[in-house]
């Protein structure tokens, strides 16, 4: 497979850091336009999908399951409970903590988002396969999974 001529030295376009870096601001930009008159944000999706997949968490373990600092998670979860998204509960163990759970209005705001997610994704890999898809997120994985904090 040829790589067209972007303007690039070839020095430049056979570096792995520098190409993901890049097609990150492509994705980053397509994520944010896909978005932009949702009211939400990427770290309102990865909150939302990783509480529709797993069910009610705490705050700490949201943040650890979306690699989202605690800072962050606490201030996306103000604005989703603000908006009727998540609800805050007791913990039953532990009166400290709250448990955050998924609302009915936040489960029907994340399909949507899913949507407009899904629409973005096909923007972003227009002419590719289903196949160099799957390989291109197994591979990105792979990466990730290589450099996750034991």
């Amino acid at each position: 497979m040829e790589i067209a001529h972007t303007g690039a030295s070839g020095k430049l376009r056979a570096l792995p850091t520098r190409l993901v870096n890049q097609v990150a601001i492509l994705a980053n930009r397509a994520t944010d336009k896909a978005l932009e008159d949702t009211g939400s944000r990427r770290y309102h999706f990865a909150l939302m999908v990783t509480l529709d997949e797993f069910g009610p968490a705490s705050q700490a373990d949201l943040g650890r399951r979306t690699r989202i600092d605690r800072s962050d998670v606490v201030a996306a979860l103000n604005d989703l409970a603000d908006r009727g998204f998540v609800k805050r509960s007791p913990d039953p163990t532990d009166r400290r903590r709250n448990i955050i759970s998924l609302t009915p209005a936040g489960a029907d705001h994340l399909r949507d988002l899913d949507d407009r997610l899904a629409a973005a994704q096909d923007e972003l890999l227009a002419g590719f396969s289903i196949a160099e898809r799957a390989q291109l997120v197994l591979l990105l994985t792979r990466i990730l999974e290589q450099h996750a904090p034991s």
